[in-house]
């Protein structure tokens, strides 16, 4: 390994000589992971406009599974179209989507404006990994993917808040009109920033080869998930959860043998990036234990609206600020026992969260609860920037590179899809109440973040390794 002194690059580098690079990158995953989250505060305010509140759920859904099918083509439209185009496509039917969205009629008709979002910021949050390792130098690498990860944390506190304040004056159309307008902003500096080549445009370019069955394991499992949450009835929602698990297996064995694949052929190989990206999901999922929390919040300690939406942001910051702490450590060593920490980390703050659900919880219950889900980001935070970075240099294939990169997106928003399913099926079926309902809520999800650990010292190990 080379020196990590020499190997280091700075913020300010990145921030100075590539920020125009670093806006574009981070800003797509901005873009969708901002409005995965914007509907949560405007859609009651949708509802009694338009109706469709029977539809209401599969708002969320279909942007999630819209996704997770755009998510597994990302290398091959980079491939075929370059960076450059790919990026002003995906900008650009985003915005075309917000606006479908703004103008809607009926909740159909938003629902469809929604799945195309998806799609779109599925591409976008994709390209904004996979581009980091052609378009920033391998010094920029952990500090680049701790810039793009980080706006997830970002968008926890940005997508709800800025939903409130359109629905808070009746002006719920007008938040897609100006995440359209922001998109067009974004737009204007792709010229600059991107070059307008293939990755290697001295390559003839490649048949755009299509994982059609791959994708459609992927959605349909991503569909299963997402809609087990609305069922009431434990055997329909089982079954949904079973489907999405069987699923997800009849993915991995098709995609290991298919010639088009969405999962770099490295991961069914016997090196590490399989339990990266097993750490990854695990970690990921955990995060979304946030999204009931200002809801308990706001039942169990009658916090308002804004002080509730405050405390689900709690996590976000944690996650934020610990990957930009973390993406400065050098020594593999440290890397190494950093990673294998974060999942314990995660779960100390998941397991403080259960043990301290309460009725009428007070302002000390209330700062504990602050305290366990900044636990959480924090430890999901310190050990993102740093598997991302090894899950793009570990594959046995250095042409590998972009297609590892590209799968950290489809594996983040997999995870996604499947914990945010999972936290609304415990919170669905558990009987007993809101403290009840909270407490298996952060008890699942302790279980959960443990499993990572056993998968956090496999991702440690092998070529390239951080040794403890």
């Amino acid at each position: 390994m080379t020196d990590a002194a020499s190997d280091t690059g700075t913020w300010r580098e990145l921030l100075g000589k590539y920020l125009g690079t670093s806006v574009v990158l981070a800003g797509g995953v901005a873009l969708y992971a901002t409005n995965e989250l914007l509907t949560i505060s405007l859609l009651p305010s949708t509802v009694a406009e338009i109706g469709g509140s029977r539809l209401y759920a599969w708002v969320t859904t279909l942007y999630l599974v819209g996704a997770v099918v755009a998510a597994a083509m990302v290398n091959p439209i980079l491939l075929r179209a370059g960076a450059r185009s790919s990026y002003l496509i995906g900008l650009a039917v985003f915005g075309v989507a917000g606006l479908v969205c703004a103008i809607a009629p009926n909740m159909q008709i938003l629902i469809a404006g929604r799945g195309l979002q998806g799609v779109a910021g599925g591409l976008l949050a994709g390209l904004g990994y996979t581009l980091i390792n052609t378009a920033l130098p391998r010094s920029l690498w952990t500090r680049g993917t701790a810039l793009v990860s980080a706006m997830w944390g970002v968008a926890t506190v940005v997508g709800p808040a800025t939903g409130g304040l359109f629905a808070q004056f009746g002006l719920w159309r007008w938040a897609f009109v100006a995440m359209a307008i922001l998109t067009a902003l974004i737009a204007m500096l792709v010229p600059v920033a991107l070059t307008a080549g293939r990755i290697d445009p001295s390559a003839t370019a490649p048949a755009l080869k299509v994982p059609v069955w791959s994708l459609v394991l992927m959605g349909a499992a991503a569909l299963a998930v997402s809609v087990a949450q609305i069922p009431h009835h434990i055997i329909a929602t089982a079954g949904l959860l079973a489907a999405g698990v069987v699923l997800v297996g009849l993915f991995v064995i098709l995609d290991s043998r298919m010639q088009a694949t969405v999962l770099p052929p490295s991961v069914f190989g016997p090196g590490p990036l399989k339990w990266i990206y097993l750490t990854m999901a695990v970690l990921m999922a955990s995060a979304m234990v946030d999204t009931y929390v200002p809801l308990f919040g706001q039942r169990l300690a009658h916090l308002s609206p804004v002080a509730a939406g405050f405390l689900g942001a709690a996590l976000a910051v944690g996650w934020t600020v610990s990957e930009i702490v973390s993406a400065s450590l050098e020594g593999p060593r440290a890397i190494g026992r950093v990673i294998v920490a974060a999942p314990m980390v995660v779960a100390a703050g998941l397991a403080l969260g259960a043990l301290t659900q309460r009725n009428n919880a007070s302002v000390g219950i209330v700062a504990l609860w602050v305290v366990a889900l900044l636990a959480v980001g924090i430890g999901i935070g310190m050990a993102w920037p740093h598997l991302s970075v090894r899950a793009m240099e570990c594959v046995n294939d250095p042409a590998e590179g972009a297609a590892a990169a590209a799968a950290i997106n489809i594996v983040q928003v997999i995870a996604g899809a499947f914990g945010a399913g999972l936290a609304g099926v415990v919170v669905n079926t558990a009987e007993g109440g809101d403290v009840t309902a909270a407490g298996w809520l952060f008890t699942v999800f302790t279980a959960l973040s443990l499993a990572g650990v056993a998968a956090s010292y496999g991702a440690v190990r092998g070529p390239h390794p951080a040794p403890l």
